[in-house]
């Protein structure tokens, strides 16, 4: 039985596996480290869940996402493929990227959701203590 279980995890595992050399071209991000305030009027909209605030910093700015009311996410708005002077814009849930409207959700990780792109979106750390948040990518 232990045989049978053991096989059974190595391969779930090696399913699971996927290569990441297709990443490798994706765009890195900039070391970040912002703090500040849910009760910052600047963020008053996302202080409900489904609510979001831009921000600057990032490469193009950062999109701050409330997941359900005590999770958060940010994203920076550079679009992760293309040399875009544009910022991504977010509606419904997605980050689109004006120049060759590829987008990506905010739900799953900043996943490209755009059938051939492989680069997510860049997505920072956010750490949050009472109404203080912090965006950090160390």
């Amino acid at each position: 039985m232990l045989k049978k279980l053991t096989y059974f995890f190595v391969f779930i595992t090696l399913i699971n596996c996927s290569s990441n050399e297709n990443l490798v071209n994706c765009i890195q991000s900039l070391p970040l480290n912002i703090n500040t305030d849910l009760n910052n009027p600047q963020l008053i909209n996302a202080q409900i869940p489904g609510g979001h605030a831009n921000l600057n910093g990032g490469n193009k700015g950062i999109l701050l996402f409330n997941k359900n009311g005590t999770e958060f996410a940010a994203f920076d708005k550079l679009c992760p493929v293309n040399d875009c002077n544009e910022p991504m814009i977010f509606e419904n849930r997605l980050l689109k990227c004006p120049c060759d409207n590829s987008t990506y959700s905010v739900d799953f990780g900043g996943a490209p959701q755009t059938d051939g792109y492989n680069c997510p979106a860049i997505e920072y750390q956010v750490i949050k203590n009472g109404s203080a948040i912090r965006i950090t990518n160390f």
